[in-house]
């Protein structure tokens, strides 16, 4: 079975678990858990199937190698902007108590991927991590930044915004670790 029709079989599953939990009416359902309301308590279980059958059909997407860079910037409590290569990240004014110094790391290898570091560092509002996608292969879905181990396992996919006239994609990180674009 193809990754698209997983992903189409997905959401088509999601759709008729959402209106059958939605067209119960009472709670005196034999199926009805006693004490709350069947939405309360399907509704999370299918959230957590779905997330977990999507994070294995997401995809890195392919591209032609970059150079390893680094990019440097003390940023503090006033905020400001990490740049390397054609990623940037913006950290807005109130994020860090405290002047850090950060360093971004393109990394090389057939998909575009940052490492940033100090690692684990979190921020108190969430930055906004912005890659560019234009070295990569066509790829008509939507593409998304994911945050992933060393070893680029996809961890969790961010809601992103995918600027395809730019060729860029962009998503709220809240912590430091490694991040890579995907389909």
């Amino acid at each position: 079975m193809s990754r698209w029709t997983r992903r189409l079989l997905c959401l088509m599953l999601v759709g008729v678990l959402l209106v059958s939990v939605g067209c119960g009416t009472d709670g005196d359902s034999p199926l009805a858990p006693s004490g709350g309301s069947p939405q309360a308590a399907i509704i999370p279980n299918v959230v957590t199937s779905v997330e977990s059958t999507l994070l294995g059909s997401v995809d890195l997407l392919t591209c032609s190698a970059l150079p390893y860079a680094t990019g440097f910037a003390t940023v503090g409590a006033e905020g400001g902007t990490v740049r390397v290569g054609k990623t940037t990240l913006v950290i807005p004014r109130g994020a860090l108590p405290k002047p850090v110094t950060i360093k971004a790391e393109q990394m090389p290898g057939n998909t575009n991927s940052i490492r940033f570091s100090p690692e684990g560092l979190r921020f108190s509002r969430p930055a906004q991590l912005t890659m560019s996608y234009d070295n990569c292969l066509l790829a008509l879905p939507t593409k998304r930044i994911v945050y992933t181990t060393e070893g680029l396992k996809v961890l969790q996919v961010l809601q992103s915004l995918d600027l395809r006239l730019t060729r860029m994609v962009s998503a709220p990180i809240d912590h430091f670790s490694r991040y890579a674009i995907a389909y």
